[in-house]
C-alpha cells in the first residue's frame, strides 16, 4: 500500500496552495480530484482574469461564526506574500476598484503558477476518495480507481457546494461530520436575489446605490434582471440577508435627495415628475417607480412635504426577496465546518491529529472582491506550512 506524508483532498485555489507549502519541504503530496483538470473555479473567476486578492484584505471582510478565527492565518500570509508570488513567476496584474486585484492576461497564469508550485506533488485527476478511516498512525485512503493508499496528514480542501456545475459538492462536510466535527448551517452567499418576473421590464438596468440588510450595508452598483436583483451590491448583501427579511436600497446614496428634487422643482417644475426623476436615476427605473409609487402629474404639484415623502422612499426603498439564485450562481458556500473544533494557527482539527480543513470548506467567507480567494493562500499557508514543520 502506497504511503504519503499527505494527501490533499482537492485541487483548487487552497488544495494547490497547500501542495507548494508542503511539498517544498520535501513532503511527499499526493493531491486528488474528481474535476478533469485542476482549478477550474480560479480558471472561470473574475471573468477570466481571476480576482486573486484585495489589496485591503482583513479579518473584517470576512464573515464566521467567530470572526476572530481567520486572523491568525490572514497576518502571517498576507496578500501582499501572494502579490509576491505572482511576480516571482512574472505575472502582471491590475487593480480595478475598491482594491480588486485581477491579472492583465489570464486566470490561468494563477492556476499554472499553482500547479508550478507544487511540481513535485502527485497529481490524480478524475479521481475521488470512496472510503476515508483513521489508521494507527494516519489515514487510509480508499480511491475511486480501486487503490489503496495511506497518509500522516489528510488535508479537506474540497470547497463548498456552491457551482455544482463545476463539480461542487458538501464532501468536505461529509468529512468532517465522519471525524466528529460539527458544520455549521451552509447556505449560498455572493448571489443574485430573486423577484420573480416583478423587475422584468428593468433587465439591464444599472444604478449606483447602498444596500443594507440586518444591520450591514454596501455601497456598490445594483443590476436589474429578468429574475430580479444582482450587481456587486445585490452579491455583497445576499451574504447577510435570510428569506423573510427585507432589503433596503438607498437609490441616491450620495445625494440628498429632498435637496435634489426641490432644485429640480425650482428649476423646471412645470415639468412631468417622471422626466424629473430620470434626471437623477435611470430613465426606466424612474417610470417603474412613478408606476409602481403613484406618482403623476407636474413637480411644481409636489409641495415639500410629498417631496419629503418621496425623498424618503428614494432613500429607503425596502423590498422583499423571493429568495436567491441558489448554489447554481453562487460564487461561495456561507457556514461550513465550525472553526471551534480547529486550531486557528494550524487549521488542524483538535480532536483527530494529522486532520486539517481549509478554505471554502471551512466556517469562514469573504466578501465580494477576491477576499475568498485570500483565505484559500491564508489558511493553505497556515496547513502547508504546519504539516511540512511535522517532518
Amino acid at each position: 500500500m502506497r504511503h504519503y506524508d499527505c494527501i490533499i483532498l482537492g485541487a483548487g485555489a487552497a488544495g494547490l496552495m497547500c501542495a507548494g507549502f508542503t511539498a517544498a519541504r520535501g513532503a511527499k503530496v499526493l493531491i486528488i480530484d474528481h474535476a478533469k483538470a485542476a482549478g477550474e473555479k480560479i480558471r472561470i473567476s473574475g471573468g477570466g482574469r481571476c480576482n486573486f486578492t484585495n489589496l485591503y484584505a482583513g479579518p473584517e471582510n470576512f464573515i464566521s461564526a467567530n470572526p476572530h478565527f481567520a486572523k491568525s492565518a490572514l497576518a502571517r500570509y498576507t496578500q501582499w506574500d501572494f502579490i509576491d508570488l505572482m511576480a516571482r513567476h512574472g505575472i502582471a496584474w491590475h487593480e480595478k476598484t475598491l482594491g480588486q486585484l485581477f491579472c492583465d492576461d489570464s486566470a490561468r497564469q494563477v492556476v499554472r503558477m499553482l500547479l508550478d508550485e507544487a511540481a513535485s506533488a502527485e497529481l490524480l485527476l478524475q479521481t475521488s476518495a470512496q472510503t476515508i478511516a483513521k489508521a494507527e498512525t494516519g489515514f487510509a485512503v480508499t480511491l475511486s480507481d480501486g487503490r489503496a493508499v495511506l497518509c500522516d496528514t489528510l488535508v479537506v480542501a474540497t470547497g463548498g457546494k456552491s457551482i455544482p456545475k463545476m463539480g461542487a459538492t458538501g464532501f468536505g462536510y461529509q468529512v468532517a461530520e465522519q471525524f466528529g466535527h460539527r458544520v455549521l448551517e451552509t447556505r449560498p452567499a455572493l448571489v443574485p436575489l430573486t423577484f420573480g418576473d416583478r423587475f422584468a421590464g428593468l433587465s439591464g438596468t444599472a444604478l449606483p446605490a447602498r444596500v443594507s440588510a440586518n444591520g450591514t450595508a454596501f455601497d456598490e452598483a445594483v443590476l436589474f434582471t429578468h429574475r430580479g436583483l444582482s450587481g456587486p451590491a445585490i452579491l455583497q448583501i445576499s451574504s447577510y440577508w435570510r428569506e423573510g427579511d427585507g432589503i433596503v436600497l438607498n437609490i441616491l446614496p450620495d445625494t440628498d435627495p429632498f435637496q435634489a428634487l426641490r432644485e429640480l422643482r425650482a428649476r423646471a417644475g412645470a415639468r412631468s415628475i417622471q422626466t424629473m426623476l430620470a434626471e437623477l436615476i435611470p430613465a426606466r427605473l424612474a417610470a417603474y417607480l412613478c408606476d409602481d409609487w403613484g406618482l403623476a402629474g407636474n413637480l411644481a404639484d409636489y409641495s415639500d412635504a410629498r417631496l419629503r415623502d418621496l425623498a424618503g422612499q428614494m432613500a429607503a426603498w425596502v423590498l422583499t426577496p423571493a429568495g436567491s439564485e441558489g448554489y447554481r450562481t453562487a460564487e461561495v458556500t456561507l457556514g461550513g465546518v465550525d472553526t471551534d473544533g480547529l486550531n486557528a494557527r494550524t487549521m488542524e482539527s483538535k480532536t483527530v491529529p494529522g486532520l486539517y480543513f481549509i478554505g471554502e470548506v471551512v466556517d469562514v467567507t469573504g466578501w465580494l472582491g477576491g477576499f475568498n480567494f485570500q483565505w484559500a493562500w491564508s489558511s493553505a499557508h497556515a496547513a502547508g506550512t504546519a504539516i511540512a514543520s511535522r517532518r
